[in-house]
């Protein structure tokens, strides 16, 4: 039997159009570029709307490099997207689930993440949470910024034609 999950949700809101949010946060080759988190993001196997990934972050002082590989499922009709660690690490599980919903302000953009940790992993389940929660803050802020700045970018060219 599957231990009891923890469970996060964050969310933001990106004045973009669902088009350009969709592919720009689905374009995990370039997440090192999306996120401040990742040092690299190598695609390991592609097959339709299904991408299996390695991640690495940036190393931390002592020169550890946290890495892992996920899987996501992608679909764009139903405008969510179904992700789960394929190596867990310290989780006994991990899955997270990106939900887009249009809004008057532009693309609400969610993410639930359930997961529990291993026994001996360095974090129990209700510090996981914090840490999710304030990196997530962090890395949607981020985000927004970024695809933002992206469709401010293409509205500028499409106005200088």
């Amino acid at each position: 039997m599957r231990p009891a999950a923890a469970r996060t949700e964050n969310k933001i809101v990106i004045d973009a159009p669902f088009a350009l949010v969709w592919e720009t946060t689905n374009d995990v080759a370039n997440w090192p570029h999306l996120f401040s988190e990742y040092a690299s993001a190598e695609i390991l196997h592609r097959q339709g709307d299904t991408v299996r990934f390695r991640l690495s972050l940036h190393p931390e002082p002592d020169g550890t490099v946290w890495s892992w590989v996920s899987e996501r499922v992608m679909d764009r009709a139903n405008r969510s997207v179904r992700a789960h660690r394929v190596e867990t690490g310290p989780f006994a599980f991990m899955n997270i689930n990106w939900y887009y919903r249009q809004t008057a302000a532009g693309v609400e953009m969610r993410w639930v993440q359930e997961f529990h940790m291993k026994k001996d992993a360095p974090v129990d389940d209700p510090a996981m949470v914090a840490r999710i929660n304030k990196n997530s803050k962090i890395q949607l802020a981020l985000i927004k910024e970024r695809v933002e700045a992206a469709a401010r970018g293409r509205a500028g060219a499409a106005v200088a034609r």
